[in-house]
């Protein structure tokens, strides 16, 4: 098959995350079918911060209702974002297509194995979000099956309408309706944490290609080395660009997100130490571990990149750069300096998101946890 030619959303790297995209008309398409998905969670979102003000349940619902609402007003801002910046995305996809089909092309069969490594990768993670996310889904179905009281799956106030009353057949309606909205959310949540790895996959698997060409200067002829390193700055000049790119679209979802992640994790410890039953023990922490695993994901890989471009100036150093004549040094020199600033995904455009920062929100939401434990006890 002609690599150009490619259907966009059928690039390996992405796995199935752009046709989940499409096919619910977030990104390449714009039909019915993202209204049908996103105005029920719209609702929704509203009517359950109502709920929470006005509820009378017991106190382990009402902060499964909190972290269930901040969820889902991370999931809308998730879909609008989407559809908002449509054509940005778009772009940005085609960008990386460019990219992704001159490194297909290489006729290096180191590169080509970087590739078929990271595009491997990048797979296996899709899969495993969306597993987790499955697993969230029915989590969220089955939790008030194992309750004491009659509730439904997601709280909402709805005016005039008494949804747990017996006698009328509008709990079993709304709690049929939830449970079709859960895939749903699924669709909206997962993929688009899956397109941001796959985005900064991209950018290490970038960085790994300069590295080995600045390793391979030694292979050269000396003719050669100059226009190679010139090719290498230009490339990284790509990668910077790619880099400055995803914190425009991103860099602000990813402030909302960091503080969404601390709100629901410190929710779900809170929640964990109240819970009734063992079942819902064992959902709560299925909830904590798809949160905390799908923001360790995002963290540790924009970690990798972190490093991975800080060593590319690692690996122009420990070229063969002594035999070099001075005017090559000096580009070398010229490319060293540039690469010598990290690239870095940025939350609110100014915190590099790292290993660290993310140890830095878990011992704080730790903190928060044990005076509430504390108040609570």
């Amino acid at each position: 098959m002609d690599l150009k030619s490619m259907d966009t959303v059928d690039m390996p790297i992405f796995g199935s995350t752009l046709k989940l995209m499409k096919f619910w008309s977030y990104l390449f398409v714009h039909n019915w079918r993202r209204y049908v998905a996103m105005t029920p969670y719209v609702v929704i979102n509203c009517t359950q911060y109502v709920d929470i003000y006005l509820s009378t349940e017991s106190l382990d619902f009402i902060i499964r209702n909190v972290y269930l609402a901040v969820l889902f007003t991370n999931t809308v801002v998730r879909g609008v974002l989407l559809c908002v910046q449509r054509g940005s995305y778009e772009r940005f996809i085609e960008v990386v297509k460019a990219y992704y089909i001159q490194l297909l092309e290489s006729k290096d069969a180191h590169i080509l194995r970087l590739v078929e490594e990271i595009t491997r990768l990048s797979i296996t993670i899709g899969r495993i979000n969306l597993l987790m996310g499955t697993c969230t889904c029915i989590g969220f179905v089955t939790y008030p099956i194992f309750g004491s009281e009659r509730v439904l799956p997601y709280g909402m106030y709805l005016p005039a309408i008494d949804e747990y009353k017996y006698a009328t057949p509008y709990y079993e309606v709304f709690f049929v309706i939830q449970a079709i909205m859960a895939p749903m959310g699924c669709c909206m949540y997962i993929p688009y944490t899956n397109l941001v790895v796959t985005f900064t996959l991209f950018g290490i698997l970038m960085c790994r290609v300069l590295q080995h060409k600045l390793r391979s200067l030694e292979k050269l002829e000396k003719g050669l080395v100059r226009r190679e390193i010139i090719w290498c700055i230009q490339y990284h000049l790509k990668l910077a660009g790619l880099v400055d790119a995803m914190n425009s679209l991103n860099t602000h979802l990813h402030l909302v997100e960091f503080i969404c992640f601390g709100a629901m994790l410190c929710v779900l410890l809170f929640s964990l130490i109240i819970a009734q039953t063992i079942a819902q023990t064992v959902i709560v922490i299925a909830y904590m571990v798809m949160i905390f695993a799908n923001s360790f994901v995002l963290y540790s890989v924009a970690n990798e990149l972190y490093f991975q471009s800080f060593d590319i100036a690692i690996a122009a150093y420990e070229s063969n750069w002594m035999d070099f004549d001075i005017d090559t040094q000096k580009t070398l020199k010229f490319l060293i300096m540039r690469s010598q600033k990290p690239l870095a995904i940025l939350v609110g455009g100014t915190y590099p998101m790292n290993l660290k920062l993310l140890q830095s929100l878990l011992n704080v939401i730790y903190s928060f946890f044990t005076l509430l434990r504390r108040v609570y006890g």
